[in-house]
């Protein structure tokens, strides 16, 4: 006879351990976005971070394509910022996005009118040079050496054809890197990728076992505004140079856990790019009616200064698909507060350190700082000349709070996926299900769609019974009118075997 599993018979123990709370968000340091954020988190009633979050990358998308900023050692880094929320549903991340993004949607809208009234141009002109092309390419190979010798020459002056106008899209909600490539084809150079639904782009195709590697690789060459090389059997290699991306991912924590995690998104310093927020829950709290009058106003202000920036051509090269961005300096009063930061981080990163075990992140805190500053520093004047203090400041208080999150947080990421599946199917048994009792079958059939392989589910299970969420029922129990050979009691906090 196997040995029976044993169970908790002092109640249901947690899990997974409980993260600590972090910090408050330092909403005093977003300077300019200030207003605009305490504006939607006054109508909104959703933690201030995530409003500050979409702030800070509709900024970033706005003002990208203007400028780089200075960074320490020389060099510059793209005013581009990659953000990752990570809150329960129903903390109202959707609504802080919608009234932030307001702005966007409408250009969006007006230059939709637009390049469908250049496209209908476009088609006529193509269609034209296509005619003349095709007429030319057959007389060049005709019997007439007169008319051929013409032909020829008349193709050499006839020039590259026209060139579609630019799509109108601003942002994205799930590409994979080959649908971005596509777009930087015949898109905007600047445009960002938005979603308040990450688990589409963190579990989606983009980010499958195949694709993860190229997906991650690609995401980090655009932070770093390297260019963009795509190889392809057949059609060799393509340059995009001069393209810029801003990101802010909205995930929930069960999705998000495992994604910090990740061996290959960690190791790549994929992560460390982005500056990762997981404020504490709103939920339950929200019980005010209204809002101040003046945040509206304040709302308004930032969307008509978002109008202001997008309707300012970005300045590029040859092509208008190829930013020629230039370089935002620092003051010295503003590099010597950078390096200072610098000088903190690095040491932390010293074995003991407070930074030893997100290194990652450490190593990029200062240039993340200097990008802050500088999306900062270009929304309130896109001809400034340089980067004063008080915006380095400002750039630097947040870089320090995002690295408390990552710090905090990495424990989470901790987390075996194992745990994470159990905690997911424990959530859904308390939350989701109706019984008090429930059997593999049910939950093969209709619980959470990543543990429906038995396979998968046999781990959680017994992770569940060890920690006494779960009580073993005998064989031949009889559950909903049948006997059944495998059933379980769910059992409740605060509720005994």
């Amino acid at each position: 006879m196997p040995e029976p599993i044993p169970f908790k018979t002092e109640g249901p123990q947690p899990l997974m351990r409980e993260i600590p709370p972090g910090e408050p968000y330092p909403v005093h340091a977003l300077g300019p976005l200030l207003a605009a954020v305490e504006a939607v988190q006054d109508i909104s009633q959703a933690p201030a971070a995530i409003a500050a979050q979409s702030a800070l990358s509709i900024a970033a998308l706005a003002v990208q394509g203007f400028a780089d900023v200075e960074i320490l050692g020389g060099g510059t880094a793209p005013c581009s910022l990659f953000c990752l929320t990570i809150a329960e549903s129903g903390e109202r991340k959707s609504t802080c996005d919608r009234l932030l993004m307001a702005g966007i949607r409408e250009h969006e809208a007006r230059e939709a009118v637009t390049y469908r009234e250049a496209f209908r141009e476009y088609e006529v002109v193509a269609e034209i040079w296509q005619g003349k092309r095709k007429r030319l390419m057959s007389e060049a190979a005709g019997a007439d050496p007169g008319k051929a010798l013409k032909a020829q020459a008349d193709l050499q002056n006839l020039g590259p054809g026209p060139v579609e106008p630019l799509k109108p899209n601003l942002t994205f909600q799930e590409p994979t890197i080959e649908g971005l490539f596509k777009f930087y084809q015949a898109g905007r150079p600047s445009v960002g990728l938005f979603t308040d639904e990450g688990g589409s782009f963190i579990g989606g195709h983009g980010m499958n076992t195949d694709n993860r590697l190229k997906t991650i690789a690609g995401y980090s060459s655009l932070w770093n505004g390297d260019k963009l090389t795509r190889m392809r059997a057949g059609d060799g290699t393509s340059d995009y140079p001069g393209r810029r991306l801003s990101m802010h991912v909205m995930v929930q924590p069960i999705i998000a856990h495992p994604f910090l995690a990740d061996p290959l998104a960690a190791g790549q310093g994929f992560l460390a790019r982005f500056l990762i927020t997981e404020p504490p829950s709103a939920i339950g709290t929200r019980l005010r009616r209204g809002h101040d009058a003046g945040s509206r106003l304040n709302l308004d202000a930032f969307t008509a200064r978002l109008a202001q920036i997008l309707a300012i051509p970005m300045p590029t090269g040859d092509t208008e698909r190829e930013l020629r961005p230039v370089t935002l300096p620092l003051s010295a009063r503003a590099r010597d507060l950078l390096w200072r930061f610098y000088e903190e981080t690095e040491l932390a990163q010293a074995q003991g350190g407070a930074l030893e075990q997100i290194r990652s992140y450490g190593s990029k805190a200062a240039e993340q700082a200097a990008r802050i500053a500088g999306v900062l520093t270009l929304w309130t004047d896109l001809d400034t000349q340089e980067v004063a203090p008080e915006a380095m400041t400002w750039g630097i208080e947040l870089a320090r709070f995002y690295l408390g999150e990552a710090r905090r947080l990495a424990e989470a990421g901790a987390i075996s996926e194992e745990t994470n599946r159990a905690e997911m199917l424990r959530r859904w048994l308390l939350d989701s299900w109706p019984h008090q009792d429930v059997t593999p079958s049910e939950i093969l059939n209709r619980g959470p769609n990543s543990i429906r392989d038995r396979a998968r589910l046999s781990k959680p299970l017994m992770q569940l019974v060890l920690n006494g969420w779960l009580m073993p029922l005998p064989e031949g129990e009889v559950i909903r009118g049948a006997a059944r050979k495998e059933a379980y009691r769910i059992v409740r906090a605060g509720h005994a075997f």
